[in-house]
């Protein structure tokens, strides 16, 4: 499965931790970095196909972990979902009284969803 740079970028915040010091450096390197693996290889004192085998491995992992935990989803769900619900306070403020019961259904729900 191929991910964009800027959520396997998410992922290394919440679980880079786990990856070995390695992974951790190549990886952090590549992506957050946005260097090369040739650029890497040499900063490291390594073949390029290490760099590439710690970022895929690293890759691999961070997903895996994320299959597991589900945190970045999570964190987006409530995102997308406080989004939601400063629109609907938003609608509050100037609804009409006959308009607040449908609101206050729709905030519920947003809430459920929670």
């Amino acid at each position: 499965m191929k991910v964009d740079k800027p959520t396997l970028s998410q992922l290394f915040d919440y679980y880079g931790e786990l990856l070995t010091v390695k992974q951790r450096e190549c990886f952090d390197l590549y992506c957050n970095e946005d260097d090369t693996l040739a650029e890497i290889a040499e900063l490291l004192g390594i073949s390029r196909q290490g760099v590439f085998d710690a970022v895929r491995r690293s890759e691999e992992q961070l997903l895996r972990l994320e299959a597991v935990t589900g945190c970045l989803a999570r964190e987006r769900k409530i995102a997308e979902t406080a989004q939601l619900l400063r629109a609907l306070a938003d609608q509050v403020r100037s609804a009409a009284p006959a308009e607040l019961p449908g609101l206050a259904d729709r905030l519920a729900a947003a809430a459920e969803a929670l």
